[in-house]
């Protein structure tokens, strides 16, 4: 139980950013039990540990959004921009930090990213299979749309023959 609430936590610090799944430099420290100049200093520290597609440090754009989206988060008020790091960067960092808390806080976070990897697969799976129901719906509706247009262009092409007494036409 105790596991699964820790998951939870962890998932709802998992953000999408640039298109890749990354956590805040805070909510890792704070995770970790560590100040966030901390993490960032296990960074600087051991920059050729951390490669570019571990870690990124937001833009100005990407920034505002962020505050934008939760202004009552702690970096509402800073003019520091937060870094972000990747499924890899996380664990990179835990070797980093060497603290009990960091190896057993970035096993959870792992899974955690693990699970969210399996319900994407299981997302777009489905996203397909309703994709293709579409469009086969959209086939067969062409299809019985264009067969009952073709029963009524029939229907008016057909030569009706008159009923009751024809009046014969006058030559002139």
């Amino acid at each position: 139980m105790d596991e699964l609430l820790v998951q939870s936590e962890i998932g709802s610090r998992i953000l999408i950013i640039r298109g890749q799944e990354v956590m805040l430099d805070r909510d890792l420290a704070e995770l970790y039990g560590v100040e966030t100049k901390r993490v960032n200093e296990a960074v600087k520290n051991n920059k050729d540990k951390f490669l570019e597609d571990f870690y990124f440090e937001l833009i100005d754009k990407e920034f505002e959004d962020l505050r934008s989206k939760d202004p009552t988060a702690k970096f509402a008020k800073t003019r520091v921009k937060p870094k972000v790091f990747t499924e890899q960067g996380v664990y990179m960092l835990a070797t980093v930090l060497k603290s009990r808390t960091a190896s057993e806080v970035t096993v959870s976070i792992i899974r955690t990213f693990a699970k969210l990897r399996e319900f994407s697969k299981h997302y777009n799976a489905l996203a397909k299979k309703i994709i293709e129901v579409e469009r086969k719906n959209d086939r067969q509706y062409r299809e019985l749309k264009k067969a009952l247009e073709d029963l009524l262009d029939a229907s008016n092409e057909v030569e009706r023959k008159t009923i009751g007494f024809i009046k014969p036409e006058e030559s002139e």
